[in-house]
């Protein structure tokens, strides 16, 4: 199927490592413009390095935190800047924050800025580029629906579900979807070296959670990212669509 995405500009954030990474390989690989941006400049660069040694444009790179109140609208100027549009914006940068249920304000304030507000900005200093030219696909990782205790980027993420089907439903007409895609455990620095780095342990766990038997890789979700990014999904907008080898337990 040809996914029609030549030319199309993606901006991908927390593209230095695991979904971001695998996103911005993969809508490269369909014909897309793509930039990059995360804080990391050398995993950045090479990132950059991988996509253009498989044939691919080298990806315009951004070295930037998301989380500063000008960091949307800084890189706004850059991808603008550089290619005069954006059509595809991934939201991937952002982090799990397990927590005390009593945490103080100053942890709750740090989980939100990351995995609602900092998405927040940078999608609405994008979108009136989409707005422009008819055509738009936001895309935001977010998460677990499911929490075993009290986590912020859950609650953060949860958020972000109720926020994207509210701007989809504002932005419908005009041709700009935003889908949110929680995923599983996908190969990525957070779940292999941190949350799963014992590789006895991380056998238990998908032997009693996971029922296809593997962690996925960051393309198994860059696949379904280049599909919604595409004018063939058109008719997809308001979605919350789990790549998680079956781990969610709840049909509805």
């Amino acid at each position: 199927m040809d996914l029609q995405l030549t030319d199309k500009v993606a901006l991908v954030t927390g593209a230095s490592r695991g979904i971001g990474m695998g996103a911005a390989k993969v809508l490269a690989a369909e014909g897309c413009r793509v930039a990059i941006c995360a804080r990391r400049e050398n995993l950045l660069e090479g990132v950059a390095d991988e996509i253009e040694a498989a044939g691919n444009p080298r990806p315009f790179t951004i070295v930037e935190d998301v989380l500063p109140s000008d960091a949307g609208a800084r890189i706004r100027d850059r991808v603008l800047g550089e290619f005069g549009r954006c059509d595809i914006l991934i939201n991937s940068a952002g982090g799990s924050r397990s927590i005390p249920w009593d945490a103080n304000d100053a942890v709750w304030d740090e989980g939100m800025l990351l995995n609602f507000d900092a998405v927040r900005r940078l999608t609405n200093a994008i979108v009136p580029s989409m707005l422009a030219n008819g055509y738009g696909r936001v895309m935001t990782m977010t998460g677990i629906m499911e929490p075993a205790g009290v986590n912020v980027a859950l609650a953060a993420k949860a958020a972000v579900h109720a926020w994207s089907k509210g701007m989809a439903r504002v932005h419908a007409k005009a041709g700009v979807t935003f889908n949110c895609l929680p995923p599983g455990r996908i190969k990525s620095e957070q779940i292999m070296d941190r949350l799963h780095a014992d590789p006895v342990a991380r056998e238990r766990y998908i032997e009693e959670n996971i029922p296809v038997g593997y962690f996925g890789e960051p393309e198994d979700m860059g696949y379904l990212i280049a599909f919604l990014a595409s004018p063939r999904a058109r008719y997809i907008t308001g979605e919350i669509i789990h790549v998680d080898g079956g781990m969610h337990r709840y049909a509805f």
